[in-house]
C-alpha cells in the first residue's frame, strides 16, 4: 500500500495518518516475523515503500518504531472491567483476541517474541501491557498476597499465549476457545479464590 501523492487532493493530516498506518504495518510484519535485531530501519521502510528518512523522521530511531508497532490496543481489555468473578474468562478473551484478530496479531506476536530477547520490548512489555491489567487484577482480590497471585495470574496467561501462538505447542495451539476455557479457568480461578 502506498501514500497518494502530495498533489493528489488528500489533505496533508490524511497523508501522514496513512504514512504512519503503512509504516506500523511493516514495522508489525518483521518485527513478528524476523526479531528486533534482525529488523532494520530500511527493510521497514523498503517494505512500507517509503525512504527511511521518514521513518526516522515520525519515530526517531528502532527502539521508538518497536514501541509503536508492538503496542497492544487498548479495545480488549476485559480484564480490567471485569468483575471479580469474570476475571479469568475476561484474561483468556482478552488473550484470544489480542492474538487472532487480525489488526493486533502482528503486534502482539512481535511484543512476546522480542519481550524474551530485547530489553525495550521487556520493558514495554512489563511497564505498559501488564502493569494496569495486573493492578486491576490484584485490585480485585481479597485476601494474602494479591499482588503476587495477580502476577502469576497474569504469567499463566502469558504462557498460554506464548504456548499457543509463539511456540505453537500441539494440542495447545490447535484447541478449541471452549477447551482452553474449560481447562485454564480453574487454575486462574483458585489463583483469583485461593483456598483457605
Amino acid at each position: 500500500m502506498t501514500t497518494p501523492p502530495a498533489g493528489s487532493g488528500v489533505p496533508r493530516e490524511e497523508r501522514r495518518r496513512r504514512t504512519e498506518a503503512v509504516i506500523l504495518d511493516a514495522a508489525r510484519e518483521l518485527f513478528a516475523r524476523t526479531g528486533f535485531e534482525r529488523t532494520t530501519i530500511r527493510a521497514v521502510a523498503a517494505r512500507a515503500g517509503v525512504d527511511p528518512a521518514l521513518v526516522m523522521q515520525y519515530y526517531v530511531n528502532k527502539e521508538g518504531l518497536f514501541a509503536a508497532a508492538a503496542t497492544w490496543s487498548d479495545e480488549d481489555q476485559r480484564v480490567v472491567t471485569a468483575d471479580r468473578d469474570e476475571l479469568p474468562r475476561a484474561a483468556l478473551a482478552d488473550l484470544f483476541s489480542h492474538f487472532e484478530r487480525v489488526e493486533d496479531r502482528a503486534a502482539s506476536v512481535a511484543l512476546m517474541r522480542n519481550c524474551l530477547t530485547h530489553p525495550g520490548a521487556a520493558a514495554l512489555m512489563r511497564d505498559e501491557v501488564m502493569c494496569d491489567r495486573a493492578a486491576a487484577v490484584a485490585g480485585k482480590m481479597t485476601g494474602d498476597e494479591a499482588e503476587l497471585r495477580a502476577g502469576l495470574f497474569a504469567a499463566c496467561v502469558m504462557g498460554l499465549g506464548m504456548a499457543r501462538y509463539l511456540l505453537e505447542i500441539e494440542p495447545v495451539r490447535s484447541a478449541s476457545h471452549e477447551d482452553l476455557v474449560r481447562l485454564m479457568e480453574p487454575v486462574l480461578r483458585v489463583l483469583v479464590d485461593p483456598p483457605s
